[in-house]
């Protein structure tokens, strides 16, 4: 057993099986997928969950960057509309720590949640 790069629970037991292609219940689900699959190194993960209308078509993953813990602060929102507000901490080499305060949109389409866009705070 592995422990989360979410912090939730082990990983095969938590993100690990969303990475593994079960769709995620739920919008804090899926963001806390996302943020393992930025930890784990997974680009493929984070562009099948991010929404087409804003989803680019590559993604670049900086291996400098070292990924500290995430905190959820708030999730609310519908049956097919979320919101998850989030910080994740990060240190690029050997550098200051960094936090990103992020407010993030999801949608779910076709039984499936999706990561629309979000505002930095």
């Amino acid at each position: 057993m592995s422990p989360c790069p979410c912090g939730r629970a082990d990983y095969a037991a938590c993100c690990g099986r969303y990475h593994g292609g079960l769709a995620a219940p739920d919008a804090e689900a899926l963001m806390r997928s996302r943020y393992s699959a930025f930890v784990l190194g997974l680009p493929d993960y984070l562009l099948v969950t991010w929404h087409p209308s804003n989803r680019p078509s590559t993604l670049a993953l900086d291996p400098g960057i070292r990924w500290l813990g995430l905190d959820i602060k708030k999730a609310a929102g519908d049956a097919d509309h979320a919101t998850v507000e989030f910080v994740a901490r990060s240190r690029h080499g050997g550098g200051p720590a960094h936090r990103l305060h992020e407010l993030s949109r999801f949608v779910r389409e076709d039984g499936r949640w999706f990561y629309v866009d979000g505002d930095v705070r």
